[in-house]
């Protein structure tokens, strides 16, 4: 009996010691591995980047204690990343900046997220050069119920009466298309919570998209139409009246031909006077 215990023994040490073995030789083949795998710089590129420390909203302002800096893959570097304190803070760390989107905690910062140095968060930093705000009035009809949040993007239909030849006709027409949301009422801010109905939005538009716009709001009613995120189609002219919105065919009125003209002289035939037709010259 004690034999047999010594001989399982024996073959359990030398089971222990083959494994023992395997599992050296395989750990040593991965670091192997791993090592000429370093050695061909597998390594990621990195840089350093700014991030912010907690997380900042609409209005609020980045000092520099808010922000830190972290190495950050070259390959997935977003566009506008601040690398350097002087373009953070230009006009010094004691000059903080204003958020005009929210940054959350260990974010990269970036340019479009941030007002111009020195400049508060407000319409007029959201205004690139040349363009002008407009406000349009809406209502729960025509500011598409609520949904419409700044940083969307709207088409603009003008709904109103035109008289042509003596007639007048109902008309709707895109007259402006992608427009971009700045504010909704007083509100700048993209993260608004509220769903209620606004009675104003803002647009930003170009000088001559503002007079369109401002003369076709004095005379009938603006429309708006949500543009998908993404959507980079440039919708056409549209126009639509009563009768192509029934499909009603305007006819014609049969046009009367002209009656032939017909030239006459008059001759003396003995004592009476006649006529005769004549081919007429103009």
């Amino acid at each position: 009996m004690r034999a047999v215990f010594g001989l399982v023994l024996v073959i359990g040490l030398g089971l222990a010691g083959f494994a023992v073995y395997l599992a050296k030789g395989y750990i040593e083949g991965y670091q192997h591995a791993l090592a000429e795998e370093r050695s061909k710089g597998g390594s990621i590129e990195t840089v350093e980047i700014f991030v912010s420390r907690k997380s900042v909203t609409y209005g609020e302002q980045l000092a520099a204690e808010d922000v830190r800096l972290v190495h950050w893959p070259v390959a997935s570097l977003p566009e506008g990343v601040y690398t350097v304190p002087e373009e953070l803070f230009p006009e010094g760390f004691d000059k903080p900046r204003s958020v005009l989107r929210s940054i959350e905690a260990g974010e990269a910062i970036l340019e479009v997220k941030l007002t111009k140095p020195g400049e508060a968060a407000g319409l007029t930093s959201l205004l690139k050069p040349g363009e002008r705000a407009f406000t349009i009035e809406v209502n729960v009809s025509s500011g598409v119920s609520g949904f419409l949040r700044p940083g969307h993007k709207v088409d603009v239909y003008w709904t109103g009466n035109i008289k042509s030849q003596g007639e007048s006709t109902d008309v709707t027409k895109l007259i402006q298309s992608s427009l971009p949301l700045i504010a909704i009422d007083q509100s700048a801010n993209e993260e608004v919570e509220s769903s209620g109905i606004a009675r104003t939005v803002t647009v930003s538009a170009s000088p001559q998209q503002v007079a369109a716009l401002a003369q076709a709001q004095s005379t009938g009613q603006l429309s708006l139409s949500l543009v998908g995120s993404g959507d980079t189609h440039i919708s056409e002219a549209i126009e639509v009246d009563q009768n192509s919105l029934l499909g009603i065919v305007k006819v014609q009125a049969p046009v009367e031909a002209a009656p032939e003209e017909v030239c006459k002289i008059r001759t003396r035939r003995g004592a009476e006077v006649v006529e005769i037709e004549i081919p007429c010259t103009n």
